[in-house]
């Protein structure tokens, strides 16, 4: 027999949140359908409570070992219908009716490491110095967590997830991760097991990780989720690049109100963040909403950087709308 974790995003309002449980299963039998009480999860009324967890992306624990596995699930209803709160199914739907355009992604999730009311690290009364060595920073009077983030690199490895990278960040107890690139379900699927593994394993070091987008108020950076994305198009030539960013210009409000809550204490104008409620993109600027990266302007082909998402988005949304969004407008102007 074997442990199956499995995995799913719950109804929490305003930021979704994920739990987990765990089945005994027999050697040789596949992880299937399973339930659970959505009246404890904000997904369902206590006088009808059943939900369903459908199997949609399975992986080896890293945590326990052997022949153990991750269970990342979509929530269906017991008529076997996408639960309203279930952004994947609608992700599927988009990514299969846009397939031609081969969109690709790659998801820089921002994060911060708190130790009981304060971040990790951090004095008990007071502020540690202002930012400036702590980005990729080395030194115990500098970085928080090491020890955490090398673990928790080492279970996306081993999970066999898309994980790029990592880097300790701008504010001292904060880092970031990179997922892809790959395609939209891909990315967002590794995304979130990648979370799961990042609370998991810091529980271990009694430490709880936040995707709070300005987890300290003040002159301090916030945690943003920058996605970069590209279609086949945009890797071969740069006009559609261009045509990219404008066309995200023209639905301002409908991205940025779905990019995660508290956006507006983020997306301030300061630390590295063009305002939420004004559009920009250019080149090899991070104070623009749209960044396109100096080398892709170099090589006239590449992708951009969506650099508006918050630390606490839900990919399947932010990869969703990315995608209708551009690629919509790709068909609008005959570009394949």
């Amino acid at each position: 027999m074997y442990k199956a974790e499995y995995i799913w995003i719950d109804g929490a309002e305003p930021t979704a949140k994920l739990r987990s449980k765990t089945k005994i299963i027999e050697d040789g039998v596949e992880p299937g359908i399973w339930g659970f009480d959505g009246s404890s999860t904000n997904q369902a009324a206590g006088e009808s409570s059943d939900c369903v967890l459908k199997p949609v992306r399975i992986t080896p624990d890293p945590i326990r070992g052997g022949d153990n596995k991750l269970v990342l699930c979509e929530v269906l209803l017991i008529t076997m219908k996408p639960h309203p709160t279930n952004t994947r199914a609608a992700l599927a739907a988009a990514a299969k009716k846009y397939a031609k355009h081969e969109m690709w992604f790659g998801i820089e999730q921002e994060y911060t490491f708190f130790d009981g009311i304060k971040p990790l690290g951090w004095p008990d009364n007071g502020f540690p110095a202002p930012q400036f060595g702590y980005y990729c920073g080395v030194g115990a009077d500098e970085i928080f967590g090491r020890e955490i983030v090398e673990a928790h690199s080492d279970a996306c490895m081993a999970a066999g997830l898309k994980i790029a990278g990592t880097n300790a960040e701008v504010m001292p107890a904060q880092w970031e991760f990179q997922i892809g690139p790959n395609d939209p379900l891909e990315c967002s699927d590794h995304m979130w097991l990648a979370r799961w593994l990042l609370y998991r394993i810091a529980e271990d070091f009694d430490v709880s990780a936040t995707l709070n987008p300005k987890p300290i108020p003040g002159d301090w950076n916030g945690a943003g989720c920058h996605t970069n994305f590209s279609t086949k198009a945009m890797r071969e030539s740069y006009p559609p690049i261009e045509a990219a960013c404008k066309a995200l210009g023209e639905k301002v409000e409908l991205h940025v109100k779905n990019y995660g809550d508290g956006i507006e204490r983020r997306l301030t104008g300061r630390h590295e963040t063009a305002p939420y409620n004004k559009f920009s993109w250019g080149v090899s600027n991070r104070a623009a909403s749209i960044r396109i990266p100096w080398q892709v302007a170099v090589d006239k082909k590449g992708y951009a950087e969506d650099r508006r998402p918050n630390a606490n988005m839900d990919p399947y949304v932010v990869t969703r709308l990315i995608t209708e969004t551009v690629c919509a407008d790709a068909e609008k102007r005959g570009i394949k």
